[in-house]
This record gives structure tokens, sequence and C-alpha cells, in this order.
């Protein structure tokens, strides 16, 4: 059982906190249970919400000192420090070994506490500035949704938080298990982490159609060799209007938009089957058990071999 907990402070965003319990919290019919998820406070007691209520939080920091990982959902007070034994259970707790994950506003606590420094980060796009002032010795990248470290995570704005908690589900338990749970949210399972913030532009495009049907057609012939030029002339575009439009709605390029539903569907045939890595290569489009190597590790930072023998469910 991973244990998580978050820490909140008054006056708690009840949506961070919300994207973290639906994903962490809930015990979901029929499905194995592999969190346990409870909310601390540095004082326990009644504590306000941004919502007009205030909720009970029983549990204390001594929570921090047995989580697995630990969620700063927000943290109101951007302009000071968090208090000494707040800064000293987040800094005690991540060196033991638990994860240390931020959504929205939270990476400013996990800045003051120095977990950051020498390290890219994220936060919602109108708090750049402002953070990139407080704590030059993080290498701010506002334009990303998440930035996961292994040890140190952080996220955007909210809806970004619940795309990094799926990814944080889908690194511990494996695509399938992931996908389960993204099912009962009737969500995405997976949205990559190098995406765009859906912030305003400086000078905001009109997007004028919808590339869901272009997506649709790409992921179910992902074992063909689709070029941009394919894409392109599938959508009705030039390859110039496509990688805009690419850009607009979907936040990356054609070719890292594809590459990534490749290393998805090569991740679920490795969880739910016993084909040769030649194989999964070919019905993915990766064309070789080598390029699949390659491409898995660039992206995933391990082999199909290694996700394999963690995350097949049952040998067949």
């Amino acid at each position: 059982m991973h244990r998580v907990a978050a820490l909140v402070l008054a006056p708690q965003s009840t949506f961070e906190l919300g994207c973290a319990a639906q994903v962490f919290g809930i015990e979901r019919q029929g499905r194995p249970i592999r969190y346990s998820f409870g909310v601390c406070t540095e004082h326990p007691g009644p504590i306000a919400t941004r919502a007009g209520y205030d909720m009970l939080v029983t549990k204390g920091l001594d929570t921090l000192d047995a989580a697995d990982t630990v969620v700063l959902p927000g943290w109101p007070r951007i302009d000071e420090s968090p208090s000494p034994a707040v800064l000293q259970a987040l800094r005690r707790a991540h060196r033991r070994g638990a994860r240390m994950v931020s959504i929205c506003s939270g990476a400013f606590a996990l800045a003051y506490a120095g977990l950051l420094d020498g390290r890219s980060a994220t936060t919602h796009w109108a708090l750049a500035s402002e953070f990139a002032a407080r704590f030059p010795d993080v290498r701010l990248d506002p334009d990303v949704l998440y930035v996961d470290h292994g040890d140190v995570a952080t996220s955007a704005g909210a809806g970004a938080g619940m795309d990094l908690c799926m990814h944080l589900v889908r690194a511990d338990q494996g695509a399938g298990y992931a996908a389960d749970v993204a099912r009962t949210m009737v969500m995405p399972p997976h949205r990559e982490g190098g995406q765009l913030q859906y912030s305003a532009p400086p000078h905001p495009a009109q997007i004028d159609g919808s590339l869901a049907p272009l997506l649709e057609w790409a992921n179910g012939r992902l074992d063909e060799d689709l070029t941009l030029d394919d894409l392109a002339a599938r959508a009705g575009y030039s390859t110039r209007t496509l990688a805009r439009r690419f850009t607009e709605q979907v936040g990356t390029s054609p070719g890292q938009w594809l590459l990534a539903q490749r290393i998805n569907a090569a991740r679920e045939l490795l969880e739910s089957s016993d084909l040769p890595l030649r194989a999964v290569a070919r019905r993915v489009g990766l064309s070789s058990a080598t390029n699949l190597r390659r491409r898995f590790l660039d992206a995933l930072g391990t082999t199909p071999g290694a996700y394999r023998r963690a995350f097949q469910a049952e040998p067949r």
C-alpha cells in the first residue's frame, strides 16, 4: 500500500486537494486498492477553504514521516516562507525518500524548502514571474504541464495537477491500472508533461476546427509508416498549417504526438501480452526491437524488458 499524504494550509483550494484525493483516495469497485490517502496540516483543527466552508483536519505534520508521497495541493501564501516546522517536515520527508509532489502554487513551498534548487520545475503560468523572481536557483519552465524528477515533481495549474497525479499512477502501477482509474473519472489516462499549458497567448489564435478526427484516424494506424505529409493530406491542410494547428490544439508537434502514442501503445502491449519485442515494435510502428528500446529508454528512462517485468499483471 503506497501512502499519500496531502499537506494543506488555510485558505485551502478545494480543487487542487480534490485532484489528489480523487486519484489516490477513492476506492473503486472491482479494482485493487493500491493507495491510502490522508490530509494533514501544521496545526490540526478547522481549516478554512476558498470554497466558503471549513474542513476539519485532525492529523499533524508527523503524518509526513510515514508518507511515501507528499502532495502540496497549492500553497496560498506564496509571498511568505512556510514555518520552520513545515520546512523541516518537508526536508525530512524528502531525505527519508518520500516523493514530493506539488500542484499549482504548491511549488512555492517546495522551493522555499530548497528542494527545487538547481532543478527544473513548473507552476501556474500566472505565477511564473513571481516564482522566477523569488527562486533564481530553480530552472523554471512555465510552459509545460508538469516536470517529474522521480523524487520531486511539480505541476502547473489545477487541471495539470490531475495530469501529474495520473502520470504518477501510471509510473507506479502501469498503464493498464492508470487507464482503469482514468475511465472511472471519464478522462484521458495520460497527457505528456511537455505539452504546453493552456495559458492565454499574447495574441490569441482563432481555432476554427478540431483535430480529433485526425488523431483518432492516426491512432488506428500506428503500425503504418505515417508521415507528416500523410497526416496533412488526411486533414486537408498544408504541412505548415497542420504543425501550427497541432501546437495550438495539442500543445506539441505532430511527430512528437505520434511518437508518444506509439510509446503508449507499446506500454499496453508489454503489460498485456508476451509478444516478442520485435512484434511489439512492428505493431506500434517503431520498425524494430532496437528502435523500440532506444525510443523507450529516451521517453521513460527504462527498457521495454524492465517495464514488462515491472508491470505485466500475469505472464501469458
